[in-house]
């Protein structure tokens, strides 16, 4: 199942990109909320996708950090971009992963072979979602995307913060519920009546009945808060972590990972998008996680910051 479609996947993605630019850091966001840590259960016991490595549970003590209440927003992003001149990994490239339904006449783009409802838009990029006739003057407060994990780690570094291990952001997104599916608990989002995330509704990737208000990403603060006043920890966009992907499994099938994998190096993704159902990418679950090289980027794809703090 291909949630977060590599750049390598595409037959011309040759370019070779450079991040050696340095930033300096401005004054982390006051917004940040503060998690004192301690003693939580990652991963689930449920046997849901056993070949993504969600299992088995551990134990792991949490040190106090603190996180971002929301996504990066395209406003936020754009700050970083008016002060430091920065080019993004899409820009570079010039080109970026679209859902079909975002854009006019898909036959007319390169298709992802065995999941050709991602198209290779020219010039999709974070402030042109959809390509050059798009824009986000209508979104600044949406979560930013076609971010890769390069362009999170500038963002990051002109920012004072950080990225997340896959275990902190773990950690926040319960919310202090222990061993619960989502972050408000075991209650399954449905098609109908139950949207508390901004997830897939229907049948994917045919048909969206857009029950929960949005067939693309919703602003980065909708939806009801967490325990710890996060929003949107699970739905709307992936997230990356500083965690390089890792499976803990004795399965055979497992054990033969991807032709990526072996090939480049990649990088934990949390959180599940407003393309997941659970007939097709059930991985909008706390324990969920996927995976993609450093360099790629989507439109369902973006991050948040987290920091250090001192005790």
């Amino acid at each position: 199942m291909t949630c977060c479609p590599t750049r390598s996947d595409h037959p011309e993605a040759t370019l070779a990109v450079s991040h050696a630019d340095p930033y300096e850091a401005a004054e982390p966001g006051n917004d940040a909320i503060v998690l004192r840590g301690g003693k939580f259960t990652i991963g689930t016991s449920d046997t849901i996708l056993p070949d993504d490595g969600e299992k088995p549970t551990r134990s792991v003590r949490m040190k106090p950090f603190a996180i971002d209440p929301v996504a990066i927003t395209n406003c936020r992003f754009a700050m970083f971009v008016e002060s430091t001149g920065y080019v993004t990994d899409a820009e570079r490239f010039g080109w970026s992963y679209v859902f079909q339904a975002m854009v006019n006449d898909p036959g007319q783009y390169d298709r992802l072979p065995g999941a050709d409802w991602w198209c290779a838009v020219p010039e999709a990029r974070w402030d042109q979602p959809e390509g050059a006739s798009s824009g986000i003057a209508e979104r600044g407060e949406h979560p930013v995307v076609h971010i890769s994990r390069n362009d999170a780690l500038a963002f990051a570094g002109w920012a004072g913060g950080r990225l997340p291990s896959e275990a902190e952001w773990e950690f926040a997104a319960r919310g202090g519920l222990d061993q619960q599916r989502y972050p408000w608990g075991n209650r399954e989002p449905d098609d109908v009546a139950f949207q508390p995330c901004n997830i897939w509704q229907g049948e994917f990737p045919f048909m969206n009945t857009i029950a929960d208000g949005y067939l693309s990403t919703a602003p980065a603060q909708s939806f009801e808060p967490n325990g710890f006043g996060l929003f949107n920890m699970v739905g709307n966009v992936w997230e990356w972590t500083n965690d390089v992907f890792r499976v803990r499994s004795l399965r055979r099938s497992t054990k033969r990972q991807p032709k990526k994998q072996n090939e480049e190096q990649i990088y934990v993704l949390k959180g599940g998008s407003y393309l997941c159902h659970k007939s097709y990418c059930y991985r909008y679950r706390v324990a969920a996680r996927s995976s993609n090289t450093a360099n790629s980027s989507t439109g369902h794809t973006g991050f948040r910051l987290a920091y250090n703090i001192s005790r």
